[in-house]
Order: C-alpha cells, then structure tokens, then sequence
C-alpha cells in the first residue's frame, strides 16, 4: 500500500512539472507573440491583397491555401533552422534580427515613399502587376507569392519570437516556438479571412435583412471595410517602421554596440517626465524616424538589386 501511495505522489509531482512546463511554454509563447506585434499587423494587411480579382466563393481557399503554406514555413523549415542556430551558432541571431529589421524599414519606407509619389521601378510579381489570364494559373501565381512573402516575414517572427525565451532548453524552446507559429498563423490568417468576407456579409444583410436597423447595419459594414483595410495599411506600415528600428537599435546593442539604445533611454528618461507611457511612445517614436530614415537607404538597394536576385531564386526553390 505504501508502494503504491509512493507511485502517486510520484505521478502527482510529475504532473505538477509537467503542467509548470505547459504554464511555461504558454506564457512564453504569449510574450514572444507580443514582441512580434509588427509583423502580425504587416501580414494581415498585406495578404488581402492576394485575393484581388477573385469571385468570393475562392477566397476562403486561397486563404486556406495560403494559411497552410505559412504553417509549413514556420514548423517545417524555420523551426528547425532556428533551434539549430540557437544551439550552434547563437551568434547569428543578433544579425538575422538586423536584417529582418532591415527588411520591415525597407517595406514601410518604400509605402510611405510610394504614397508620395515616388514609384518602385522593381520587376512585377505575383501580386497582380502581371496580368494573367487563366484563373486557375492566376491563383496558383498569387498563392506562391503569398507564401514567398509569408515565409521572410515568418522568418522574422521565429528569430524575434527565440531572441525572447529565456529557456536555453532545446524543448523548451521548440515547443515555444511552435506554439507561436501556431499561435500567430491562426490570428494573422483568421483575421484576413474576418476581413476579406466582411463586405460579403454586409452586402449579404444590406439585401436580406427583414429589419430596415438590420439593412442599414449591412450597409455600414460595406461602407466601414474600405476605411477599416486603409487603417490597417497605414497602421501596419507605422508598426513596420517603429519595430524595424526597436529590433536594429537593440541588436546592435547586443552585438556591442549600445551607444544608439541608451542614447535613445537618456532622452525618453529627459523628455518623458517619469512617465512610463510617455518614455514608451517617445521611444516608440525615435524608433520609427530612424526606421524611416534607414529604409529610405534601402529603397535603391532593395529595388535595384536584391529585388530582382530574389525575384530570380525563389521560383527554382518554391
């Protein structure tokens, strides 16, 4: 009886670890997923754009489509590559975190310039600026580029999402950031599929409606979603800009280089008047103009050069 007694409490304190362990892939997972908020606005305002040209009884399966692709990049390529890095070369992480952020400034700098009128003179892609006729061909096109742009932004989100665990276990770690992939394809891709059948729905209740409070509701909602994807374009493009540069200012700190981040603290301290809110968005905001400044640099490079060598690789890898 006493054996017996023994194996519980034993059982009991394995499950009490295991469920410490559980608590604690799950709270990290969640303050991982924060630090990728950006990112998370960028994918969701930019994959609607995929789905352009296409009859409404598609848009769930391309979405679909593309939701799984994304989930294949995360769990099947990044995963692995970012647990290797973590344990052979942690090094590199610093780096490939500048050069995510690189890519976020480039992105909102080339908006932002583009809404001024200066216009990327890069090949055209998958996204429509090639016009293609037959519309199986034309959405297998939009899908591959869906997940070509997912897969540098999943990227982006697995390398800042293991820069935040604080666990070196390699278990610890990849069921983290499974976790997250998990976590932020379902929010990012179930928020484009919201977004994209809203219209659809009020158009749906603008017809159908008995109530004329119920026509009318449907009505707002076709009216709302124009302005609801403009916000998300430019508050995503803002997030890209203010993130970009958080993620540059503290690698390069953590690569040796603090001068930028505490300059950055001193003045938020000076300005902020010990106001938390006050230093963040003061912080926030030095982040976003040195973002802008250094993806206005990136705009010749990115255009000129690495946009064309990409444009020629990807389609022999994917």
């Amino acid at each position: 009886m006493s054996g017996l007694l023994a194996l519980l409490d034993d059982v009991a304190a394995i499950a009490k670890v295991a469920a410490a362990s559980v608590d604690d892939i799950g709270a990290a997972a969640v303050k991982a997923g924060s630090k990728t908020a950006g990112v998370l606005i960028d994918d969701a305002a930019v994959t609607p754009k995929y789905l352009h040209g296409f009859a409404p009884a598609r848009e769930l399966p391309i979405i679909w489509r593309i939701a799984r692709g994304s989930l294949i990049n995360k769990l099947v390529f990044l995963l692995p590559a970012a647990l290797l890095m973590s344990s052979f070369a942690p090094w590199l992480i610093p780096p490939l975190l500048i050069l995510g952020g690189s890519y976020l400034c480039f992105e909102g700098a080339e908006k932002i310039a583009h809404v001024f009128g200066i216009h990327s003179t890069g090949p055209g892609g998958p996204d429509g600026s090639h016009s293609v006729e037959d519309p199986l061909h034309l959405e297998e096109e939009k899908v591959k580029g869906a997940i070509k742009t997912d897969f540098i932004l999943s990227a982006e989100i697995m390398t800042i999402a293991l820069s935040v665990i604080d666990s070196d276990n390699i278990w610890m770690q990849g069921a983290t950031l499974a976790l997250v992939g998990v976590m932020v394809t379902l929010a990012v891709y179930g928020a484009v599929a919201v977004i994209v059948k809203m219209d659809d729905v009020g158009l749906w209740l603008s017809r159908v409606g008995r109530l004329s409070l119920t026509r009318a509701f449907g009505r707002g909602i076709v009216r709302f979603m124009p302005w609801l994807l403009t916000s998300l374009t430019v508050i995503g493009t803002a997030a890209m800009l203010w993130v970009g540069g958080s993620i540059i200012v503290h690698s390069l700190a953590q690569m040796g280089w603090p001068g930028p981040e505490n300059s950055i603290h001193h003045l938020a301290v000076a300005f902020g008047g010990g106001q938390g809110f006050a230093e963040w968005g003061i912080t926030a905001g030095i982040d976003f103009v040195l973002g802008l400044i250094w993806g206005l640099i990136l705009i010749p490079v990115g255009v000129r050069i690495v946009g064309p060598v990409w444009a020629a690789i990807m389609p022999k890898s994917l």
